[in-house]
């Protein structure tokens, strides 16, 4: 659910070209017109080429889930430029990681303050406030990530903010976000299943099939969770398809013979 910004995203040693405008923008003058150019690479001060590869190492860190060290780089970064946006969004993550969500929600909050449009940010405070319950507030990050002509992967957020109102039974704004995701990427089996999942609980199994019958052919059954194997398992059931019902039963046996879904399936639990 959660992403790196996207100064991160490429490698570590790379920084992304949005997150870079943002951090160093306002520089320059048009022609002596007096509005401010567009910021390139030769604008970056030292102390901000010193804060970006103590981000560097930050993500690199968090990546393998080094957790204090990540702190103590990002705390370096911070320090060298207290107005690096996309510093303060990679600390709240890696305060999520630790647990500390106060902290977390803080940082998000610095970020967006110094970046109100930073879609990376706002996509990761979504996926943040929906994990954390507070799903209403959730929604107007996902929008703003969404608005921003700067981003590269509108299908992240367009998926965290339908899983999210997935998880409120909301499944009108979750079909509404799901089937935009669809049309930007129409093969990603997260989408897939999700909107299978949204069809299936208002009771359409005819088109929650539609979308079970596309992810079985876009994504290789040992690589599905089980919620959604046992998700195919109950909309065959519904459909009375006993030989496509066992197809999928078998899979579930086979990958997560002990998950709590097989054991919903051992005890008929159908409609749980």
């Amino acid at each position: 659910m959660f992403q790196l910004p996207q100064r991160g995203m490429t490698s570590l040693a790379a920084l992304g070209l949005a997150g870079l405008l943002a951090a160093c923008a306002g520089t320059g003058d048009a022609g002596g017109s007096g509005t401010p150019e567009l910021a390139t690479l030769s604008d970056t001060t030292p102390a901000q080429k010193r804060a970006q590869i103590r981000m560097q190492l930050a993500i690199g860190y968090y990546e393998q889930k080094l957790w204090p060290v990540a702190l103590d780089e990002i705390k370096k970064a911070i320090a060298a430029d207290p107005g690096y946006a996309d510093a303060y969004g990679v600390r709240a993550l890696i305060y999520m990681a630790m647990g500390e969500t106060t902290l977390a929600d803080d940082n998000f909050r610095r970020a967006l303050q110094l970046a109100p449009g930073n879609p990376e940010v706002a996509n990761n405070y979504g996926s943040f406030l929906c994990q954390n319950g507070r799903v209403a507030e959730s929604f107007k990050y996902f929008d703003t990530a969404l608005a921003s002509r700067q981003y590269a992967s509108p299908a992240k957020a367009l998926n965290n903010a339908g899983s999210c109102a997935l998880k409120a039974k909301d499944y009108g704004t979750a079909e509404k976000y799901l089937l935009q995701a669809l049309q930007v990427t129409p093969d990603q089996p997260t989408t897939n299943a999700s909107l299978a999942r949204v069809y299936h609980e208002r009771g359409d199994d005819v088109r929650a099939n539609f979308f079970i019958t596309r992810l079985s052919k876009l994504a290789r059954a040992d690589s599905l969770p089980a919620d959604v194997l046992w998700l195919a398992i109950k909309v065959q059931h519904k459909l009375g398809d006993q030989g496509a019902e066992q197809g999928w039963v078998t899979q579930l046996r086979r990958h997560h013979a002990t998950s709590p879904e097989y054991a919903a399936y051992q005890r008929g639990a159908f409609d749980e």
